[in-house]
């Protein structure tokens, strides 16, 4: 026992102290640290071979998938997926569909035999949740419009993967009633997970939020509870994880809970890359160079042109359908998994999992780098993917009157709804921009004018009577837009007042130097707030209880619009 204790600690000991040296150079050289554990992986078993025993590194990267996806389920409001229910049901499984089709034809063009190229079909149709997932956890973009598709497809593609290694797991024995009986626990599982947050987590969680450690302890068992019941029922542990954090993210105590759950995660999910790194086979890429050629191409290439299609069909524009189909552009866990289990049955050869390992591994590093710099390529790309708007309604527009406004408000967020409230009760005239279809039939809906559409466009620019507004104001966050915004009114309307959001000081000075009238900066304009009113009431020229009051329901406004603060 303690041999095996030992080994061990001498393995983690050997990946935490490589993968700190690895770690801090990339930082130094500013490129993404995922790339940094992988290749840790790659030096400590392919190359050098200090680590020969990986099982105990992968069992234990398993839990970084589990911690990962807990904490995104306390993260993500459910209610905002309604908005994206068509898209990820339909939508999700044409894709899915689709890219096992083409997967496989492709796979047996190469050469391969017809169960072998189902496998590769199977593994190119799935996306990586626990990548795409950490990409929108660290960009704060989990409940942005592009990061709700992400996550509406991702819970899609899972759902059809546990059905599939369900089905697997019972090959000798395959029934419709098999399928029923994987379908049957799926929805008596998260009936359970309703009946939980509904009845009992809010009355446990109230006592133990009095002691941070039991606060601790009682969140990790839940996690571990709807893991293992899902494990030992033959579904996904991952998925597990992921439901157990959607039962604790309507309680009160989640920041709590994701602020000590974070460091855990992020442990586990080192070795989750490292362990990624330790699967690479260099020979195989020798031996299967133009099968491997192929399919990188048609994960980074095809699958992204194919889910853009898929998001114009239903009405996204092209910026949303695009770094959507960026964030998906890899191969994941799931696609190991099932690879694994066909290698255990014997479907296919330890050359053929090798391949799916390497394609995993070099789409996960490639897809890093188009995520990280996805705002970028986007303008790069901006003209070329126009093609994609033909099934659009880029340029709806709804104008209940003739006249112009004089006022342009791009970006409908919670921002943007505080000024269209106050704008609203002066009486203003506002033209609103927004790219998220919802958004755009809801103000429709209460007699607004709005566009639908980025901007950004030429065409979007056009319609915004630049020459004869007064004001524009952007809530938009991306500082590049917010510079473009501000040349092209001054450029046309030097009288016309500009005012744009940035997130950094940098920023801020930045957007003043291009000529905005001024920079709204969020997290800086709470303080303010409260310090005006601190000085008011104590002056006595504010009520407070009065203030309290409106507030409330100012609060329980917001609440039903979904505009919770993203979490940090």
């Amino acid at each position: 026992m303690e041999g095996a204790v030992g080994d061990l600690f001498i393995q983690l000991g050997i990946v935490i102290i490589i993968t700190a040296i690895v770690s801090y150079l990339f930082r130094l050289i500013k490129q993404p640290l995922i790339l940094a554990y992988i290749l840790v992986g790659i030096i400590i078993t392919p190359i050098l071979g200090i680590v020969t025993d990986t099982s105990l590194i992968e069992s234990m990267s398993m839990v970084g998938i589990a911690f990962l996806l807990f904490i995104v389920g306390i993260e993500i409001d459910l209610k905002k997926l309604k908005t994206v229910a068509l898209v990820s049901t339909f939508g999700g499984g044409i894709q899915v569909a689709l890219l096992f089709l083409f997967g496989y034809l492709i796979a047996y063009l190469l050469g391969f035999l017809h169960i072998e190229a189902a496998y590769i079909g199977i593994m190119l149709a799935f996306s990586s949740t626990m990548i795409a997932m950490k990409f929108l956890s660290d960009k704060k973009e989990l409940n942005t419009l592009h990061g709700r598709l992400v996550i509406g497809i991702l819970l899609l593609e899972d759902i059809i993967a546990i059905i599939i290694l369900s089905v697997l797991s019972s090959a000798s024995n395959f029934s419709f009633s098999v399928l029923g009986l994987v379908i049957l626990k799926l929805i008596s599982l998260f009936a359970l997970a309703f009946l939980c947050s509904k009845f009992l987590f809010p009355r446990l969680f109230k006592f133990a939020a009095e002691n941070p450690e039991l606060l601790l302890v009682l969140s990790l068992s839940v996690c571990f509870i709807f893991s293992l019941a899902f494990y030992y029922l033959g579904l996904s542990l991952a998925i597990g994880a992921f439901l157990a954090g959607v039962t604790l993210g309507s309680l009160s105590y989640n920041y709590e809970i994701i602020a000590k759950v974070r460091s855990l995660r992020d442990f586990f999910a080192l070795l989750f890359f490292v362990s990624l790194g330790m699967g690479l086979s260099l020979a195989v890429i020798q031996k299967l160079i133009l099968p491997l050629i192929v399919l990188i191409f048609f994960v980074l290439f095809f699958k992204p042109i194919l889910l853009m299609l898929i998001y114009s069909l239903f009405k996204y524009t092209k910026r949303p359908a695009f770094l959507s189909a960026v964030t998906l552009s890899q191969i994941g866990e799931f696609s190991l998994i099932i690879a694994a289990q066909g290698l255990l049955l014997g479907h296919i050869n330890r050359d053929i999992f090798s391949l799916i390992v390497i394609v995993v591994l070099i789409s996960i590093i490639l897809s890093s780098y188009l995520t990280k710099y996805d705002n970028w390529l986007y303008k790069v790309l901006d003209k070329p993917l126009k093609i994609f708007e033909i099934f659009t309604t880029k340029g709806m527009e709804y104008a209940p009157t003739e006249i112009k406004p004089s006022i342009i408000l791009c970006g409908h967020n919670r921002i943007g709804y505080s000024i269209l409230n106050s704008l609203k009760k002066q009486k203003k005239s506002v033209l609103i921009i927004d790219y998220n279809p919802e958004m755009i039939d809801m103000l429709a809906k209460n007699g607004f004018h709005c566009i639908y559409g980025d901007v950004v466009d030429e065409e979007i620019i056009e319609k915004m009577n630049l020459e004869e507004i007064k004001m524009l104001i952007s809530t938009v966050p991306e500082t590049k837009d917010n510079l473009h915004l501000i040349h092209r009114v001054k450029r046309v309307n030097s009288s016309a007042r500009v005012i744009v959001t940035a997130s950094e000081i940098d920023e801020a000075l930045k957007l003043y130097k291009a000529g905005a009238d001024y920079v709204i900066m969020p997290h800086f304009l709470g303080g303010e707030h409260a310090a005006k009113l601190i000085l008011e009431a104590k002056d006595n020229k504010k009520n407070l209880f009065q203030e309290k009051k409106c507030h409330i329901a100012h609060l329980n406004e917001r609440k039903i619009m979904g505009h919770e603060h993203p979490k940090i």
